[in-house]
């Protein structure tokens, strides 16, 4: 196809045929137009993957693609694929794994390419964002259509008395004070009067949970057609919307749903492009993984007392039997199945809420049809849940699920001192391949997804890779590099001569190296910590040592530390795993990333021993297939950290000496950018020094 516009002929051509291809221009010329609207120049990688994904788009063959940092991936996938809704009239899914992304793909990226490339394509793209059902504010909930909880119902004095009697709620409503639950769910009504999405997102600043909770259905509480608003339904307008688009913008977390066995959550398509790929197949396995816990029990007994009207004798003897086992369970995983008596439990619990459940049952008639209970609904919603996920766990063959007790952390804030069982899918690549790629053409991008240099690990994990007597997928993998010259603009540094960690978070000899480098840079230090306890005794011992600002994951909310972070280059910055991979800051002030050990899984991870257990049962390396593979994603993720544009500069330091000395080093090596390697102390001082200057 010719790279000229030939934007008279647009007009004129057939809506159908070879004549739509002939007038629109190719992809690379639909790409030029995008990125000059954005005032941005060509990058060969960014055509490369554009050309790649149209390929695949073209051919039905699965795609990874890895773009480096600052390839411009977002638009080198909705080009194309925009150009492929359009022509050919197949929608196209695209996810994202974090909020940030999604906000860019949706208000900034997707609505400058529709408007660059429309006036080349037979009609204007048609765009629209979807998110789970909880995402959205319930009018219905909203007007009183629902129950309140007690304790918001005690808290919220009346609409005359209160503005005058909780003086706190106006600066709820602006953000700028300290709310209680009451004055947070005001401020949530009054945003109902003028929201157009009811999109939570779109609230700012937000509410905690417990609020959106207020106002806000999950899908199985849902009064559906039924319901009194349905024309002014918010989660319903979202649906129709994208039923409609060409270009669905969604989250891994709706994926995970799909995947787990509901997949009319998105409308149909044939194209699905996963960005931030490399998140996908935990994200599924968190949507798969449930709990059973005595709260859980009770609180759906409860609710069927209160709003289902109904006896709940059988299963609060059931949620009393379940409790006091649970207080006794060690917490460990239960790789045979649940131990007998805990089965017994949890089958109790299961025939109790099943029994429950048809009692629940609406009753027929035209006045139930036409009067919906709310209350009802949501005890059964509750109830249901409870029977689907004891029923999961008592089941004769648990062994495509790991099972495990957890203990409360009496030292953690957070902890709500309940014991739990969880179930989560010993695997999910099947789940994904089946539920997500069966009848759609997939595109997996991101910056890390080529492990010790091959797509294998995580195309294996996507539900791509080859089994026992399988002939596998086709599909392909493609490097389409960075624009970043990494030898030239970072270093990798390896602390050599440190002893290899052991069970303690810090040693002398890591807080002697760790001093030694931010001094030499003078600050400028984003600290990745395999733990809290690590991050924090870091924070406190540098704190005494040097005279540069130490912040500390936990001091503040994350938006706001990374802020701080940056607007101040002396500053240093250390924290957990959200740092390893969602700290964005280019320039001066992020120019020594330091790694404390390499980020193995916990031994104690439930999920990961279990499957790397499986693995080894089947023959292979479980270490290398599941702990390695883990490492060296969040390795790529945490150096990737240090070069975020073309002018950075800086050192990533690993003080673990096993990268450079153990078998799997090399392999975790070559997951991470290529910077200049070096294990001598005293240079890369001397280069932060020079940077520092």
């Amino acid at each position: 196809m010719s790279t000229s516009a030939r934007g008279a002929e647009v007009e004129d051509a057939p809506a159908e045929g070879a004549a739509v291809h002939d007038a629109v221009p190719d992809v690379e010329a639909l790409l030029d137009l995008a990125v000059g609207r954005l005032g941005g120049g060509r990058r060969d990688g960014q055509h490369k993957m554009a050309l790649e994904v149209e390929r695949s788009i073209a051919s039905g063959r699965h795609l990874l693609v890895q773009a480096g940092t600052g390839t411009g991936k977002s638009l080198g996938y909705l080009v194309p694929a925009v150009r492929h809704a359009v022509v050919e009239g197949e929608r196209v899914v695209v996810s994202t794994a974090t909020l940030a992304l999604q906000r860019q793909v949706i208000t900034r990226d997707l609505p400058l390419v529709a408007e660059a490339v429309a006036p080349q394509l037979p009609r204007p793209p048609k765009v629209a964002l979807l998110k789970g059902w909880h995402n959205y504010l319930c009018l219905h909930k909203v007007g009183g259509g629902y129950p309140v909880e007690e304790s918001v119902l005690f808290d919220l004095p009346g609409e005359a008395a209160g503005a005058a009697e909780h003086p706190a709620a106006s600066s709820a409503a602006r953000g700028d004070g300290p709310a209680t639950l009451a004055d947070q769910v005001r401020r949530l009504h009054a945003w109902a009067q003028e929201t157009e999405s009811g999109d939570r997102d779109d609230l700012v600043p937000g509410v905690p949970d417990r609020a959106w909770r207020q106002v806000s259905v999950t899908a199985l509480e849902c009064l559906g057609q039924r319901c009194p608003l349905l024309e002014q339904c918010f989660p319903e307008r979202a649906r129709a919307a994208a039923r409609e688009a060409d270009v669905v913008v969604t989250n891994h977390a709706m994926l995970g749903i799909a995947v787990s066995g509901n997949p009319n959550v998105l409308p149909e398509h044939d194209v699905v492009v996963v960005d931030e790929a490399h998140e996908l197949a935990d994200r599924v396995t968190a949507a798969a993984t449930v709990d059973l816990s005595l709260t859980s029990v009770e609180h759906a007994a409860r609710l069927a007392r209160r709003h289902g009207g109904t006896e709940t004798s059988a299963l609060d003897a059931a949620a009393q039997a379940l409790g006091s086992l649970l207080a006794t369970v060690p917490a460990e995983r239960f790789p045979q199945g649940l131990p007998d008596d805990l089965r017994t439990a949890v089958a109790a619990v299961r025939d109790a809420a099943r029994e429950l459940l048809s009692r629940l049952k609406p009753e027929g008639g035209a006045q139930a049809q036409a009067q919906p209970d709310p209350g009802h609904k949501m005890a059964q919603s509750a109830v249901l849940q409870l029977f689907e996920v004891a029923e999961r766990m008592a089941a004769e063959d648990t062994s495509a699920d790991v099972l495990w007790c957890s203990r409360p952390d009496e030292s953690a804030p957070w902890g709500d001192g309940v014991s739990r069982l969880h179930a989560a899918p010993l695997g999910v690549a099947g789940l994904i391949r089946t539920a997500l790629l069966g009848e759609a053409t997939g595109v997996f991008t991101s910056a890390t997804l080529a492990l010790g240099g091959r797509f294998d690990a995580v195309a294996g994990s996507l539900g791509l890779g080859r089994g026992a007597g399988d002939e596998g997928v086709d599909w392909a993998g493609v490097d389409v590099g960075s624009p970043f010259d990494y030898p030239r603009q970072g270093i990798l540094y390896v602390a050599r001569h440190l002893p290899a960690p052991g069970r303690e978070p810090t040693t002398d000899a890591q807080l002697d190296e760790i001093a030694g480098l931010i001094e030499a840079a003078g600050g400028r230090t984003l600290g990745l910590f395999s733990s809290r306890r690590a991050a924090v005794a870091a924070a406190e011992a540098m704190r005494e040592r040097l005279d540069v600002p130490v912040l500390v994951q936990g001091d503040d909310q994350l938006p706001s530390l990374v802020r701080r972070f940056a607007e101040d280059p002396r500053t240093c910055l250390f924290g957990t795993l959200s740092l390893w991979q969602g700290v964005d800051v280019p320039g001066p002030s992020c120019q020594l990333v330091l790694i404390d050990r390499i980020p193995f899984p916990r031994p104690d991870d439930p999920v990961r021993s279990a499957r790397a257990r499986a693995v080894e049962q089947a023959g292979g390396n479980g270490f290398m297939q599941v702990a390695a593979t883990h490492a060296a994603l969040l390795l790529a993720q945490g150096a990737g950290r240090l070069v975020r544009s073309a002018a950075d500069r800086g050192v990533v330091a690993v003080l673990d000496p096993r990268l450079a000395t153990a078998r799997y080093g090399t392999f975790l090596a070559r997951s991470m950018p290529n910077f200049w390697p070096t294990s001598d102390p005293a240079v890369v001082r001397a280069a932060l020094s020079r940077l520092d200057t």
